[in-house]
């Protein structure tokens, strides 16, 4: 009963793109029936032919193996194809294979430019280069028969008519990476060509305990209504979607038995920000505060349809900056706590510093009546529900990183080591702990599926992740951890402003429009129109420099003594303008303006 029941027309699975002057035709080659399809390199339009056409050139024209169409997205005045050049099998999701897009390639339908004016030209050249980062997109995923989109107790609550559905009308949209520039194709009428993709994370393991092979899967599901980068997407939107919300469903395999685990994350459900300025932790602004109940009420309200029941469970600091997001938060949910939605904080630092991770028992202690009361899904030969999962654990810290990982796993585990009892596989004492080989795989699993969270987020792998790996720190990691969070102090500061502006362009977030993007903009002035940190930077050093030269000739000329000052004091001047005037020194986006 979980899998898909055949809909009247299957995905393509492999084609060929041929690449003519003037069109690109795409044809099926996985021993379909269907037609091609003919995309127009002047204005992208698009149709269905049966037959390829000849070169009217004497070009031979250029072949492409893909497999499949991501979408297209309209500019000013082209039109821009995206397509999947490299696939790389990484599973199965129940039953069906998993694939991870290892290349995406952009076909432009453009021609029309060169009827444009040069500066329409020029606009639509910035535009097309976002999509250049869109190509490398990271931890992108999809099935030609499974739907990413759902979690398998969803999946199992399909009515037959919705079965039937193409696999896009069944998708989640907000799990949907690609629904926007889906948008064009679907427009067409062009099902065996709607390739439904997700962002997030696919990883899965087999292990035997005794003659009984467990498979266990574990998959994250992006949200793309207020998703981004780090810095730029905090907090939530007035319709309380959050910043880094992601649904991670733990799958157990086992004898003809399915059992699945729902958690989520997602960032604190305030509006507030944190602007990069240079600082390495720039200070949190709480926004509107006035609107935080109406805001927390409709991210709640969502969550409660969704899921049922919510525990959320917040792990920042009580002091400090995170401590005004803390007590705002705590604050603001006693207008929102009822019997089905729970706020519980943990001060995971205070509690378990850098090293006692351990010490999270105690948490597990204070939440697990609900889980037990909200359970898991649990199928059994027959595809046959024995049991549903009622409820969420909702877990935040700052990031909804390093900290909620290292979390999720230990309530992931816990969860795992309750479905094998109840199916007669461990004993009442027994743990994972018990079983190296499952032990050490399940780690890995849980430090694999943080660090994919991390790197579309922030830049980089998750911090902490030895423990989530090893289970214990180790020097390498704390090491690891130190590289890479200046790493995320430098794609923060100077790469990410760029990188937003692609997801929002690529997402919809921003809609390009003539009008909007045509009009005279006004000329950056004032500190704007100077401020370039990389040329900042080298006239620090340069001063520096010249002003040990002069100090090491003042034994010779006393005056070389102020020429030193005289160079120090521009080199300090110069830093400290750019202190003062951090944030403008900052890659920001430019689509969308920060709130604040």
């Amino acid at each position: 009963m979980m899998e898909r029941a055949d809909s009247g027309q299957k995905l393509y699975t492999r084609m060929r793109l041929w690449e003519f002057p003037d069109q690109y035709v795409i044809e099926p080659t996985d021993g379909s029936s269907g037609s091609s399809l003919v995309v127009s390199r002047v204005d992208g339009s698009m149709k269905l032919i049966d037959e390829i056409p000849q070169s009217s050139s004497l070009r031979v024209p250029k072949i492409w193996t893909i497999f499949g169409v991501v979408g297209m997205l309209r500019l000013l005045a082209g039109s821009y194809l995206l397509v999947i050049t490299e696939r790389e099998c990484v599973g199965s999701y129940l039953g069906h294979p998993i694939y991870k897009i290892a290349s995406m390639k952009v076909f432009p339908c453009d021609h029309s430019l060169n009827s444009t004016s040069a500066e329409q030209k020029k606009t639509e050249v910035e535009f097309s280069g976002l999509l250049n980062i869109a190509e490398k997109t990271d931890g992108l995923y999809f099935s030609y028969d499974a739907n990413l989109t759902l979690s398998a107790q969803r999946l199992n609550d399909l009515g037959d008519e919705s079965r039937l559905l193409p696999l896009w009308r069944q998708a989640e949209p907000r799990f949907l990476w690609n629904n926007y520039i889906l948008e064009v194709l679907i427009d067409n009428k062009l099902d065996p060509y709607l390739l439904p993709v997700i962002q997030g994370s696919f990883n899965h393991f087999q292990s035997a305990i005794g003659k009984d092979i467990i498979d266990i899967t574990l998959i994250a599901r992006r949200c793309t209504r207020r998703n981004g980068t780090r810095m730029w997407r905090r907090g939530a939107d007035p319709d309380g979607y959050v910043a880094n919300f992601v649904e991670s469903e733990q799958i157990l395999q086992l004898n003809g038995y399915t059992a699945s685990f729902v958690q989520v994350r997602g960032s604190i459900p305030l509006l507030w920000d944190q602007i990069v300025d240079l600082t390495y932790k720039p200070k949190y602004e709480l926004l509107k505060l006035e609107e935080a109940p109406r805001v927390m009420e409709r991210h709640f309200l969502d969550l409660r349809k969704k899921y049922g029941a919510v525990l959320a469970i917040d792990l920042i600091n009580t002091h400090g900056g995170e401590g005004r997001l803390c007590d705002k938060f705590g604050e603001t949910m006693q207008h929102v706590s009822s019997d089905d939605v729970r706020y519980l904080h943990f001060d995971f630092h205070h509690i378990c510093g850098h090293v006692h991770f351990d010490r999270l028992s105690i948490l597990y202690e204070q939440i697990s009546d609900f889980l037990d009361r909200n359970g898991y899904l649990l199928l059994n030969e027959k595809g046959e529900k024995m049991k549903e999962q009622l409820g969420v654990a909702r877990t935040n810290c700052i990031d909804c990183l390093d900290r909620t990982n290292v979390t999720q796993s230990m309530i992931g585990r816990n969860m795992l080591e309750n479905q094998l009892r109840r199916l007669g596989i461990f004993g009442a004492e027994e743990t994972i702990s018990s079983h190296p080989n499952l032990d050490d795989k399940y780690k890995i699993l849980w430090a694999n599926h943080g660090d994919d969270v991390s790197i579309q987020y922030s830049g980089t792998p998750a911090l902490k992740g030895d423990f989530v790996r090893f289970g214990h720190r180790t020097i390498q990691g704390i090491l690891a951890d130190f590289w890479n969070a200046l790493m995320r102090y430098y794609l923060n500061n100077f790469c990410d402003g760029t990188k937003q502006d692609a997801i929002d362009l690529l997402q919809g977030h921003y809609i390009v429009s003539v009008t909007r993007d045509m009009a005279p903009s006004s000329q950056k002035g004032g500190i704007e129109s100077i401020a370039s940190f990389p040329l900042a930077l080298s006239l620090v050093l340069i001063g520096f420099f010249f002003a040990t030269m002069s100090l090491r000739q003042v034994r010779y000329d006393f005056r070389h003594f102020f020429f030193s000052l005289m160079w120090a004091s521009i080199s300090v001047g110069i830093a400290a303008f750019v202190k003062a005037n951090g944030r403008v020194f900052c890659n920001r986006p430019r689509l969308h303006k920060p709130r604040c």
